[in-house]
């Protein structure tokens, strides 16, 4: 496939999504703080200051957001929405947003009906949920946001396991050791990553360690999606070492050496055309 056509198509594609997304995290930074100003916005959703001045306008004649001189306002000033979904998470998915959201879709195509899969909570493994309106599974996902949209979107069975929700990492964590996970076998379990090097798979925080791990426990294979960017980084821990990695989907701007390195141990390397738009 010529990479110059596909990238194009994959643009096309997914600008109308990125607005979209972009103008949703506008509501939910004002509904936080009622007042943001168009730097504050631009530093925070990673756009130039045309785009956000563009997308108030826009808002602000929906009557979504109150437009002011160097900024935007709630356009409920008398109520805060509590959010399902934290910015920080919502701001993550922004972040190498083309290129993620084809590693997902490759990621999906592992996947055929009747398939029962576990899909762990994270910006990468969020962006799933657009292809799989098209499949008939049964998914087990600690990401309550992902768990929304799959319901909304598609006719997938979709289980929760038991415990808190935790609304910056917009997921679900059990303190509990038994729960509802122990009775679920899938074939894959897709996850996200900080960093993925000699190391290991890495994660940033030892309680979401724990989650994982007991998710992992219950699949035949785990999938991890990663970004060239994601490549040889190190975190604070390690989830797994690389030898309990099956596949890794990453995209074609990775560094070629890591790529033989984890093909060496074992683990199946599959990429997707790199996106820099």
């Amino acid at each position: 496939m010529n990479k110059s056509s596909g990238k194009t198509e994959s643009s096309e594609q997914t600008l109308p999504m990125l607005e979209k997304h972009r103008q949703q995290l506008i509501i939910d930074i004002l509904e936080k703080s009622q007042f943001a100003s168009v730097r504050s916005l631009t530093q925070q959703l990673n756009a130039s200051e045309a785009t956000i001045r563009r997308d108030i306008t826009k808002m602000a004649k929906r009557g979504e957001i109150t437009k002011i001189r160097g900024g935007a306002e709630s356009a409920n000033k008398e109520k805060k929405k509590t959010q399902i979904a934290s910015t920080s998470f919502s701001v993550d998915k922004t972040k190498q947003a083309d290129t993620k959201r084809l590693i997902a879709k490759r990621a999906v195509e592992l996947c055929s009906d009747g398939d029962s899969i576990i899909i762990n909570g994270g910006s990468s493994t969020y962006m799933m949920g657009e292809f799989l309106s098209s499949l008939q599974l049964n998914i087990l996902t600690n990401s309550f946001v992902l768990a929304n949209y799959i319901t909304e979107n598609s006719e997938n069975q979709v289980s929760l396991p038991g415990g808190e929700i935790y609304r910056d990492q917009g997921i679900i964590l059990s303190s509990y050791e038994s729960d509802t996970i122990e009775n679920y076998r899938s074939t894959m379990m897709f996850m996200g990553t900080p960093g993925i090097g000699e190391f290991g798979v890495m994660e940033s925080d030892p309680l979401l360690i724990r989650s994982e791990q007991k998710l992992k426990k219950q699949t035949e294979k785990l999938v991890i999606l990663a970004d060239s960017t994601k490549l040889g980084q190190h975190s604070n821990f390690i989830f797994c070492p690389l030898s309990e990695v099956d596949i890794l989907i990453t995209d074609s701007n990775a560094d070629m050496k890591l790529i033989k390195d984890f093909e060496s141990k074992g683990i199946e390397v599959i990429i997707v055309p790199f996106s820099a738009a």
